[in-house]
């Protein structure tokens, strides 16, 4: 697509543009006339509605207001005037407004609080606003959940607040991203005009701030070199990961030239680089081999019902079985791999029953009802970290735990396809290895701090005062055998349980022992590469840190009521109405594993993307005309929740409880059968 002129402002001279996340705000090279045009939620045109403008819209309120800058956040919008009044409107969390004045936030309306300020410049980020006054203060508010208004906490803000940390501090310039914040007391930018440029230096502070510790001893100059050195390497990185050999089992070279390289690998330079070079491959080859022209791939049968006194298999197994076998190039879909018939059940799958099942897999691996998991033995002994995760099960290794472990893989590549996240709580470990990152004696320490320190500590015996005399009276060990990560006692070498330990041979069994539990999962993780190889390219993983992999496959374990709002979408009702009001207050109210819930309840998942911009269907809000404090009813396939009317919060609330934690499965009493047959229900029949 080429660029094209927007014929509505021809004739006008421009001097500045701003661009939210669906919407655009323009101002006049003059500040007598503001434009606005795009999505409307939420008021953040400024235009009275929360309609779309197809074409730039006047926004009278500003116009002869003397307009200098307009900014645009994801759903609001803030505007400064030449005289320093600062003009705000859309979400109503985010426009600095008290209470009484929220009536109208969709007209621009000048912030109160900095009233008797004669503020300079503004800065938007994401979803929060920084003023910079004439006396060289910054206020801050919205939403702090990164730290970004500076303030000392995380909690939102609703109305301007002075950043203490910077009174007195003269500031000059102000700056904020996504989820950051900037200021320095350089001299502020000149400006030719209001759309014009000039050159800016931020310098460097004078020392590193006391809070980081570790660069105490490192100067200003220093970290910048070192930061344009990251940087450099990373571009040259981009333009040349095509000829790296990401394969991790071949013999890693000494050479100065490829060291670089090696690092990468090996995964001590990961975490450095950036995204573009981390993420970016994975995500444009994903989307060069997608299979395009189908909304989903082959059918698979389950079996949730259980008939003539005989239980179902688990869901895992009966979709493994199934899938494994099938073509790769049919899963390889945006959105449903495979679609899903429930044997005996009335549910069409439309996207909720894909979603339903997948969710329920994942419980079936983390509840026991499938081997393939183990809890950390941190978690048996209740010590240390990672005492709430999962390993890979090293005792599963028959034939058909082979498949099952490849299915795994397919199931995690297909979360990444789809960008429908999994519901589990895997330890660092096992994204290690699936990144192909080599474990080292921290990394059993993370999971089974016990047999970590019995090694270390069987390994030094300077100061404990044993000796080879007392060493088998000290030592509860006789033999070369140890503790697995499933709890089976086992060889760290053939034939181990023959040999015996000494103090004399104490050094090779902890190397041996170490070895042996570092590389126990071996044969599971390769299974499971195996299987996400069929999907995605696995080699791009040796480019991803521990962290970006489970961020990729799992999302976010917290369902955020805030994103929930930025996808929502309300038919018959508005934002406004006290049933709505009541909505979003009880869901706040709940906790994380209620709105869990609640999500499964609307949608068959049980996690978000980390990513608003992953989700591509909105979450659908409906009125409808039943009896009052009457249930409430969703679609899992259209993320679609129908409310009735209710006469108090508490209320709403109670059933609103009530239907996640009883309704946790999709059509088990065939009840869409006939609801479906209704006229009303034709456009949304789903399951």
């Amino acid at each position: 697509m080429l660029p094209e002129r927007v014929a509505a402002l021809e004739g006008y001279h421009v001097g500045q543009v701003s661009c939210g996340l669906n919407h655009t705000l323009v101002v006049s090279l003059d500040g007598s006339v503001v434009w606005a045009f795009g999505d409307g939620d939420y008021g953040k045109l400024g235009t009275s509605s929360s309609t779309a403008k197809y074409y730039p819209q006047k926004v009278e309120q500003l116009c002869n207001k003397g307009i200098k800058k307009v900014c645009c956040g994801t759903q609001f919008s803030v505007a400064l005037s030449g005289d320093g009044h600062v003009y705000t409107f859309g979400q109503e969390r985010l426009i600095g407004l008290p209470d009484p004045m929220l009536k109208n936030k969709s007209t621009p309306q000048v912030v109160p609080s900095l009233e008797g300020l004669f503020i300079d410049d503004v800065a938007v980020g994401c979803e929060h606003v920084l003023a910079l006054a004439s006396t060289g203060d910054v206020y801050a508010w919205g939403c702090n959940s990164e730290g970004q208004l500076g303030l000392g906490h995380s909690n939102q803000v609703k109305e301007p607040t002075l950043i203490t940390a910077l009174h007195s501090k003269n500031i000059r310039q102000i700056s904020a991203g996504r989820c950051h914040s900037a200021a320095w007391t350089t001299p502020s930018v000149l400006m030719k005009n209001s759309g014009g440029s000039g050159h800016l230096q931020l310098g460097l502070p004078q020392s590193v701030p006391p809070q980081y510790n570790t660069l105490k001893d490192c100067s200003p100059d220093v970290l910048s070199m070192r930061l344009r050195v990251l940087y450099h390497f990373s571009d040259l990185m981009y333009k040349s990961w095509r000829l790296l050999n990401l394969d991790t089992k071949i013999q890693v070279s000494t050479s100065r030239y490829t060291s670089g390289a090696t690092a990468i690998i090996q995964g001590e330079l990961r975490g450095l680089l950036s995204p573009k070079v981390n993420i970016l491959p994975l995500v444009r080859s994903i989307g060069r081999t997608m299979t395009q022209g189908k909304t989903y791939g082959p059918q698979i049968t389950v079996k949730r019902i259980s008939t003539r006194g005989r239980s179902s298999k688990p869901i895992f197994v009966q979709i493994a079985k199934q899938v494994v076998n099938l073509n790769p190039l049919e899963l390889r879909l945006p959105s449903r791999a495979w679609k899903v018939k429930l044997v005996g059940e009335g549910a069409d799958d439309a996207g909720g029953v894909f979603d339903d099942t997948i969710t329920e897999m994942c419980q079936e691996l983390q509840s026991g009802v499938v081997d393939l998991l183990v809890h950390t033995p941190n978690s048996f002994a209740d010590v240390g970290c990672n005492t709430d995760r999962f390993l890979l099960n090293p005792g599963a290794h028959s034939e058909d735990h082979m498949v099952q472990f490849r299915f795994l893989g397919i199931l995690m590549a297909v979360a990444i396809r789809t960008k429908k996240p999994l519901d589990l709580y895997l330890a660092p470990w096992v994204w290690k290895q699936l990144c192909c990152m080599p474990l080292a004696g921290a990394d059993l320490e993370e999971v089974d701090l016990l047999t970590y320190r019995t090694l270390q500590g069987i390994l030094h015996l300077e100061n404990s005062g044993i000796t080879a005399d007392n060493f088998h009276v000290m030592i509860p060990l006789d033999s070369f055998m140890a503790h697995s990560a499933d709890g089976r006692r086992v060889p760290v070498v053939p034939r181990g349980q023959n040999i015996s330990l000494t103090f004399s041979n104490r050094t090779e069994y902890v190397e041996r022992a170490l070895d042996y539990r570092l590389h126990e999962m071996d044969s599971q993780v390769d299974a499971v590469r195996e299987g996400m190889s069929t999907i995605i390219p696995v080699p791009l993983l040796s480019l991803l840190t521990a962290q970006q992999l489970e961020q990729l496959v799992c999302g976010l374990p917290e369902v955020s009521v805030e994103m929930l709002k930025k996808l929502v979408r309300y038919r018959d009702i508005t934002e406004s109405h006290q049933v709505i009001r009541w909505f979003w207050q009880s869901l706040e109210e709940f906790t994380n594993d209620e709105r869990v819930l609640f999500l499964r309840f609307v949608s068959g998942r049980s996690r978000l993307p980390s990513n608003p911009a992953d989700i591509s269907q909105k979450f659908q809000i409906i009125k409808v005309d039943r009896p009052i404090n009457g249930l409430p009813t969703a679609q899992t396939c259209f993320f679609l929740l129908r409310l009735p009317p209710y006469t108090c919060q508490a209320i709403l609330a109670e059933r609103l409880r009530y239907s996640i934690h009883n309704c946790t499965s999709i059509d088990m009493d065939n009840y869409m059968l006939t609801h479906n047959t209704e006229p009303a229900e034709s456009s949304d029949t789903e399951e």
